[in-house]
Parts: C-alpha cells; sequence; structure tokens
C-alpha cells in the first residue's frame, strides 16, 4: 500500500457534524498533552507530512513526532480560527493559530525565550473516524521572520539599554555653570550623541552631534566619537583642534559612507565660550534678557576630508545665559502637513521659557517639539543640551 497515496476509496464520507466532533478531540487532547487520546484519532496505517519531521508513516512514529514536540515547545497552543474548517466529502481543511514561547534551537536559529505566532494549515483525511492522511502547512516564511524580528529586538534592546547608559549624566553642575542634555531617538538606538567634558582649569566642555542614517551602525558610530571626546578632556582646550584630531582618526577609519556634523564648545571660567562646528546646526544663545542670538558655525562634516579645517569662534556669556545646541531632528520635526518646527519656532519657545532651570527648559523644548508634530513620528533623532551660565569671575573663588 502507499502510504502517502489517497485513502479515499471504498470509504464513506464524513458528515460534517463528525468532522467536527473529530477536530474537538484533536484539540481537546492536544491541549492536555494527552498523546494516548491523540493516537485514538490515528490509524494504525497513517501518515503525517510535515515541514519539520517531513513524512512520518504510522501511528508510532506520529507519537514521537508529538513527544519530540511537547518537550522542544511545552506551552505551544493552537486556537482554531473562523470559520473553523472547510469540509467535504472525507477531507478537512483547518486553518489555526499556533502559539509557542521559543526556547529551543528551531529551524537552524537560535532562542530567543520569546514568543511567536504564526498559521498553520492542517489539511485531513479521514477513514472510519480516523485520520489516515494528514498534512501541516506553515507560514515558513512568517516563522523565521517572527523569530528573527524577536533576536533583533532583543539585541536592539541591549543596545538600546547601553545607549541609555552611555547618556545617563543628563545633568551636570560646576561653579559657573549648570547642563542639561536629552536624546529621544527615532528609532530603538540613534545615532546621535551628547558627552560632557571637565578639565583640571575648572573649564567645562559639551560636544553634539548627529551621525548620518539610523540604527545600529549609526548609534555604534555614536558611541565611538563619543567615546573620542571624552578622552579629549585635558589634551588641549582648543575646540578648533580637537574636531581636526576626531576627523583624521574617523577618516583613517574609512567608516563610509558614514559621516557626523559634531558642535563642540568649552565655556571657561570667565564666562568665555571657545567654540567650533563640524557642518553643525549652529545653536542659538538665549540672552537672559530676552536677547537671542546665532553662534558662528564653520568648517565640514567629520569623516569626510582628512586634513579638514574647523574655524574656531569665541563668545562671552553673561551670568543666566544659555546656550542650546540641538540636532537636525529638532528642527526637521514635521507634522502632517508636511512643515517642520524650524528654527524660530525653536527660538521662540526657548525665548518664552528662558527664566526656567536647564532641566524645566529641555523639557519645555521637547514639549514644544512634541505637541507640533502630533503624532507624526519623528523622522530623526531629536537632541537638545543647554548649558547655563553662572556668573563667578565676580566672585572670589
Amino acid at each position: 500500500m502507499d502510504r502517502t497515496g489517497d485513502h479515499r476509496v471504498g470509504h464513506a464520507a464524513v458528515t460534517r457534524a463528525q468532522a467536527s466532533e473529530l477536530l474537538r478531540r484533536y484539540h481537546k487532547a492536544h491541549s492536555a498533552r494527552d498523546l494516548d487520546a491523540l493516537m485514538l484519532l490515528y490509524a494504525d496505517d497513517a501518515v503525517v507530512v510535515s515541514p519539520m519531521f517531513k513524512t512520518l508513516a504510522g501511528r508510532e512514529a506520529i507519537r514521537q513526532s508529538f513527544e519530540a514536540f511537547f518537550r522542544l515547545a511545552p506551552d505551544y497552543r493552537v486556537f482554531p480560527e473562523e470559520p473553523p474548517f472547510i469540509h467535504e466529502d472525507d477531507r478537512v481543511a483547518e486553518v489555526s493559530t499556533a502559539s509557542a514561547t521559543y526556547s529551543e534551537a528551531l529551524f537552524g536559529l537560535s532562542p530567543t525565550g520569546h514568543r511567536i505566532e504564526y498559521q498553520i494549515v492542517r489539511l485531513l483525511q479521514f477513514r472510519n473516524g480516523q485520520i489516515v492522511n494528514e498534512q501541516r502547512l506553515y507560514d515558513f516564511a512568517g516563522i523565521l521572520e517572527r523569530i528573527e524580528k524577536v533576536r533583533v529586538d532583543d539585541e536592539l534592546r541591549v543596545a538600546s539599554d547601553i545607549q541609555a547608559t552611555l547618556l545617563a549624566r543628563t545633568r551636570h553642575v560646576g561653579a559657573h555653570f549648570e547642563a542639561e542634555g536629552r536624546s529621544r531617538p527615532s528609532r530603538a538606538i540613534g545615532g546621535d550623541f551628547f558627552e560632557y567634558g571637565d578639565w583640571s582649569s575648572g573649564a567645562f566642555g559639551l560636544a553634539l552631534g548627529d551621525v548620518s542614517g539610523k540604527g545600529p551602525g549609526a548609534a555604534l558610530l555614536g558611541a565611538m566619537l563619543q567615546g573620542m571626546f571624552s578622552m579629549e578632556v585635558d589634551v588641549d582646550h582648543s575646540p578648533s583642534a580637537t574636531l581636526a584630531r576626531v576627523n583624521r582618526a574617523l577618516v583613517s577609519r574609512r567608516i563610509e559612507p558614514r559621516f557626523a556634523t559634531v558642535f563642540y564648545g568649552v565655556l571657561a571660567l570667565d564666562g568665555v565660550l571657545r567654540y567650533a562646528s563640524a557642518g553643525h546646526p549652529p545653536p542659538i544663545v538665549v540672552r537672559k534678557g530676552g536677547g537671542v542670538e546665532r553662534l558662528s558655525t564653520g568648517g565640514p562634516m567629520l569623516g569626510v576630508f582628512a586634513g579638514a579645517e574647523f574655524p574656531g569662534y569665541t563668545c562671552r556669556l553673561e551670568s543666566g545665559d544659555s546656550v542650546i545646541a540641538f540636532s537636525g531632528g529638532v528642527t526637521e520635526a514635521t507634522r502632517l502637513d508636511g512643515v517642520e518646527f524650524g528654527e524660530e519656532r525653536l527660538v521662540a519657545a526657548a525665548q518664552a521659557n528662558r527664566g526656567l532651570a536647564p532641566t524645566a527648559l529641555v523639557d519645555a523644548l521637547f514639549a514644544a517639539v512634541r505637541d507640533f508634530a502630533g503624532d507624526v513620528a519623528p523622522k530623526d533623532d531629536i537632541t537638545v543640551a543647554v548649558v547655563r551660565s553662572r556668573q563667578l569671575w565676580n566672585k572670589d573663588v
């Protein structure tokens, strides 16, 4: 007898009511992991064909496959969909949703420890109230996609936690300044970064950057640049020289086609801000009295030209003045009609909230962007850093 052939010859049709009862018994036994009850539903010469176990011939082989699968996925469940099945003569087609925790290696992929769901179609042929032929069709591409998505999501979650740790020092206070920085990635992890630096002289440094692209690649480069700036403390107080050194190091690594824009400033005890820029949007200075200035910027992006030069500038901050540095995701935040938040709205929000402490000011700026964009998800990372000057040079220190 050909076990994979058609078993219908000479056998009576199964009524829909009989088919429904057989399927009910199957799902009850399956949910209870009752192998004896399951095997009563299969004929001695039954054949099961599945993507996982290939061709199983005979009740004993089918039983062993159930035992193996229940060990592999002890919380495996199958939920029939509506309508429950299609019936014709002695054949039934049933569509179900399967759910299980993926805790063992499956289909050549490492386990994730998370539940996945996928569809399964069972084509059944009955004889004398038992299954004689069963073909299982899985949403195979969907299974692999879901497993891979869970694995990637886990890795991104870990990367997001690491990035949050790197940016955890959001507030920083010194004798002559108060700083607050915050970054909101558009995805699980982002390419924006900021880094503070304290010099033995008492000067304070801020680097704020935006790496091209999104996702893990941009985040890795952002973390590397953040580390580079953290190593620049006390090496050279010149922001121009610092950007040139970081640029040469980045170009030498040939990380194409990635590049980054960066603003780097150092605030001295006397209130003088020395700064340079590598293609970054110019920060704004909001004076205590309400006036606004845009800092001069010059120099190309980092990672493009090995011999690039980055002009240096200076700005005098009085007590109560604030420098607001930001990434392109702030001004490029878009609402539903396609209009961008823009620099004018940023300036207006900064002026209206200039009397707030840096932490509250950053909150207000993020809220302004969020209220403007509404339900539109950010298309780029959003990062803001505020440095508030305190008058120290007229005091005994």
